[in-house]
């Protein structure tokens, strides 16, 4: 059983020791160790069960003291009255009583501070040092002797005889094996688990010195010194006494008589004294690690209002108000007046409490964090281990039930504080322990391994001011499909010019933004002279290793007067949020822009050749995702997918790359959550000669094959294209067998359709109703020629002129796979 103890508390001590010989130590011991190393949700629930665990352990001692007293100067029942020192009554009522004077005896103490204190403990440790001297002595030189043994706590006076041997091998041969009988205060019958639980009490008073780190001169050079020398010292003393008895004394007077030392002492009262003076000691220990672990928690503010009052110190610093609500609950814990009962319960929380201590070390390492170097090198992540493993099975073995509930008060702690507390400056472990996995993953994550199977839509939504785009990027949010996605600004200035980084003040503006829309964003800012050169930049640059966004995502270039929606977005006008400061106010109406027609075209061609998927969205902010996906008693809403390209329509091909992606696009944006209840419908293209219905099969084989379910729409546009050929006749005919690579580039489409034939396209779109929640149309290449941008452009306002929340895709990575 000492063996057991002392592995788990030499482990645990380990522990204590480096994280205590790491950085400056303040009040409440073990709970300021675990609250500044795992966080205040750790910290706070572990606090309170360490709290609970002195207070009982407090309580444990006061009773045992009282049995001594009792037992010394008890009136033997059956007796009415007693004779020579027996004079006190004995019930349970009574116990209680002298339990409350002597507790309060301990709370005197207490509250006169932590100097008398240590200077009552240290008489006290000459007082039993003196004792365990004369017992060691008494061994040697008591001659053999029978003890007559009273039985105290059965109600009849039948006496039986243990007998003191002196040494000898018959008696030691007697007592090696397990005899274990019935417990007196609780009569059931004892067994390993269940005497370990009362025997590992008288160990835990190891801990007594590092809760009083607060009143420690210097914490970090007592702690080790002091809690590993009495480890060594208690467990030679507890090792020599018990062979000592074993050898000497027979297993019927180390069972009943619990004051048999007194009986073979050279010097029986000085016996007595020392129980006396190391029961109080250890219960005013208790007491007064209680009441500092109290009186940190009430300093840290975990729990608010409930524990105000234990802040109170008195002028010498010593924290009164604590030491008299811990005096209370030990007061309350009396009155169970079970030793052993209590013993369990109290073993079962300093394990958790040993356990979590340990857990607070492994992280700490784990982590490894530059800052973690404690100068007590004595220790590794194994010892952390075992320590945890030990303090679990034992606690398990003494009582699955108490060890079980424990653990569940444990977690409905955790989870209050995690909800309820404020959050703390003490940095959390937690965070250094992602880092150190995220890191190790990502350098894991290869991207020459990458597959079109697992491909996933990564995204770069450039924003110019947040309070206009709030749907947007709820919007690309769900089109992301767990994939990464970055919030890219752009803010012109010249670094040369500013005294600092205009950025960093920002960075927190846009990450309490990301967190009120509850969008799963990083956040990319950077500075340039242009946006054109800004969004380079975060092309070249956004992401890490693996993780790059392949898609980006630009708000449509129109002369609409942008809109505050931050303001009316539900996320701030449900909860009288204030608006998150720092975002400038939306640009006037009349005011320029902050970059041209042919910048705008030139940021989608420079993200082509950088081979990235564009998408222009345009009057997102109009789309109320709530509204169109809660009209639950209506038909479910549609999304529209144009999956051909309308301002080349001598190209009708549906399976060239960008079509496939614009279909991907669509169908990931049914498979969000919020999206499932709508229908993907899509429109094909047909002309009067050209078989309808053989177009409509190959379609539906391509979906079927892509296992993805929409309902296919014949479109007869045979009076649109007539306007566009009408309009060709008047120029040459061009080459038109291109190879399906160079269709995608057409060197100059913008050139070949008529504004008549756009808006022909545009009102065929708009016909088809009814108005879907969204649209995706596909998005033809910029032309090559720069002096063609703004046409281009203008052709692109054309044709999405009036059709509601729509999306223009072009995709140059191949996104869909066939295969399994």
């Amino acid at each position: 059983m000492f063996a057991v103890a002392y592995f788990i508390i030499g482990m645990t001590v380990l522990s204590v020791c480096a994280i205590a010989t790491n950085g400056a130590l303040d009040a409440g011991g073990a709970y300021y160790m675990i609250s500044r190393a795992l966080g205040p949700e750790f910290g706070g629930s572990i606090g309170i069960m360490f709290f609970l665990a002195n207070v009982c352990g407090s309580a444990l001692y006061v009773l045992g003291l009282v049995e001594a007293v009792v037992d010394s100067f008890g009136i033997p029942p059956g007796q009415k009255s007693g004779t020579g020192v027996h004079v006190l009554p004995q019930s349970y009522w009574y116990e209680l009583l002298y339990g409350t004077i002597l507790l309060a005896l301990c709370l005197v103490v207490c509250l006169v501070g932590a100097s008398i204190y240590a200077k009552a403990t240290f008489l006290i440790f000459l007082i039993v040092a003196a004792v365990l001297g004369t017992i060691l002595v008494s061994f040697f030189a008591t001659r053999p002797l029978g003890v007559p043994i009273r039985m105290p706590h059965h109600n009849s006076s039948e006496t039986e005889n243990g007998n003191f041997t002196g040494f000898s091998l018959a008696t030691l041969r007697e007592n090696l094996g397990g005899g274990y009988g019935v417990d007196y205060t609780t009569g059931q019958m004892m067994s390993f688990s269940s005497v370990f639980a009362v025997m590992f009490n008288g160990c835990t008073g190891i801990m007594a010195g590092s809760n009083m780190s607060g009143d420690l001169k210097r914490p970090s050079y007592s702690i080790p010194r002091g809690t590993i020398s009495a480890v060594l010292f208690t467990y030679l003393v507890y090792n020599l006494l018990a062979f000592l008895m074993c050898a000497t004394c027979s297993r019927t007077l180390l069972q009943k008589d619990y004051g048999f030392l007194r009986d073979i002492s050279i010097f029986p009262p000085l016996v007595t004294v020392g129980i006396y003076a190391a029961t109080l000691s250890a219960a005013m220990s208790n007491l007064i690690g209680a009441s500092r672990i109290l009186y940190a928690l009430a300093r840290d503010d975990l729990f608010g209002r409930a524990l105000a009052l234990a802040k109170k110190t008195s002028a010498s610093g010593n924290p009164i108000m604590a030491v008299i609500l811990s005096w209370l609950v030990v007061q309350l814990v009396l009155f169970s007046g079970k030793l052993n009962t209590i013993a369990g319960v109290v073993t079962t929380f300093f394990l958790l409490v040993y356990a979590t201590v340990n857990l607070a070390c492994l992280a700490l390492e784990w982590a490894s964090a530059p800052n973690f170097r404690p100068t007590f090198r004595y220790f590794s992540w194994h010892t952390c281990l075992l320590g945890i493993a030990g303090c679990c099975v034992m606690m398990f073995l003494i009582s699955p039930v108490s060890a079980s509930a424990s653990l569940g008060f444990l977690l409905l702690l955790l989870l209050a504080l995690h909800y309820l507390s404020p959050s703390s400056t003490w940095g959390y472990i937690s965070q250094a322990l992602i880092f150190h996995q995220v890191r190790k993953y990502l350098l894991m994550l290869d991207v020459r391994k990458d597959h079109v199977k697992f491909w996933r839509p990564q995204m770069l939504l450039m924003v110019q001011n947040p309070r206009s785009s709030p749907r947007l990027i709820d919007f690309v949010n769900d089109l992301k499909k767990s994939g990464l996605y970055v919030l890219g600004h752009v803010e012109l200035q010249d670094l040369d010019a500013l005294p600092s980084d205009p950025l960093q003040p920002q960075q927190d503006s846009w990450l309490g933004l990301v967190d009120k829309l509850n969008v799963k964003a990083f956040v990319s800012l950077t500075l340039a002279p242009s946006v054109r050169h800004g969004v380079r930049q975060l092309l070249f640059t956004s992401g890490l290793g693996g993780m790059r966004p392949n898609t980006l995502v630009l708000g449509f270039y129109d002369d609409a007067a942008p809109q505050d929606g931050l303001a009316r977005h539900p996320a701030f006008t449900s909860a009288r949020e204030e608006l998150p400061l720092g975002f400038p106010p939306l640009r006037a109406p009349a005011a320029p822009k902050l970059l041209s027609p042919r910048e705008y075209v030139g940021i989608v061609a420079d993200a082509l050749k950088m081979l990235r998927n564009v998408l222009l969205a345009r009057q997102l902010e109009s789309l109320d995702k709530a509204w169109e996906l809660r009209r639950a008693a209506s038909p479910p809403p549609t999304i529209h997918v144009w999956p051909v390209n309308l301002l080349r329509p001598d190209s009708a091909r549906y399976a060239d790359t960008c079509s496939l992606f614009l279909l991907q696009m669509a169908c990931v944006l049914n498979m969000a959550r919020a999206w499932r209840r709508a229908r993907l419908r899509l429109f094909l293209c047909v002309e009067a000669g050209a078989m309808p219905g053989a177009q409509e099969d190959k379609l539906r084989q391509l979906l079927k094959d892509l296992r993805i379910q929409a309902q296919i729409q014949l479109v007869p546009w045979d009076a649109v294209v007539r306007l566009h050929w009408q309009a060709q006749r008047g120029t040459p005919a061009e080459d038109e067998d291109e190879e399906e690579g160079a269709a995608v580039n057409f060197p100059a489409n913008a050139t070949r359709v008529s504004d008549e034939y756009v808006r022909a396209a545009n009102k065929l779109v708009l016909e088809q109703g009814p108005a879907p929640a969204v649209r995706f149309l596909y998005l033809p290449r910029p032309p090559a020629d720069t002096s063609l941008y703004p046409l281009y452009l203008r052709q692109l306002e054309l044709l999405t002129r009036g059709l509601g929340p729509t999306v223009l895709v072009h995709g140059v990575s191949a996104v869909t796979s066939t295969q399994l």
